[in-house]
């Protein structure tokens, strides 16, 4: 079973920043595709991110697209969000969620994702 834990939710001015993090368990967590998708109140959970197992390939949802940035750590088994000039729109709870099958295809579609995290809030104030 793979454990996730997100942590770096906040507060934040627009047009500011925040980096999320997400911990992950498994000693084959290297071979792991990871994603983070983000669920604002009343509407359906929606892609941000992913990052194939090496960090060599990324995928970004048009929305979010040279503002944030996905990255991970293997050595760590850490992944990470950096979120940049921050939007109003961008409120919402994030997700980060892992394919330990470590399948890639941009995995934009949350059903490729077998686990997930708790989720983070992140707030962005006008």
């Amino acid at each position: 079973q793979v454990q996730l834990v997100e942590s770096g939710g906040g507060l934040v001015q627009a047009g500011g920043s925040l980096r999320l993090s997400c911990a992950a368990s498994g000693r084959t967590f290297s071979s792991y595709t990871m994603g983070w998708f983000r669920q604002a109140p009343g509407k359906e959970r929606e892609f941000a991110a992913a990052i194939n197992w090496s960090g060599g390939a990324t995928n970004y949802a048009d929305s979010v697209k040279g503002r944030f940035t996905i990255s991970r750590d293997n050595a760590k088994n850490m992944v990470y969000l950096q979120m940049n000039s921050l939007k109003p729109e961008d409120t919402a709870v994030y997700y980060c969620a892992a394919d330990d099958r470590g399948y890639w295809s941009g995995n934009y579609q949350w059903r490729t994702y077998n686990y997930w995290g708790q989720g983070t809030q992140v707030t962005v104030s006008s």
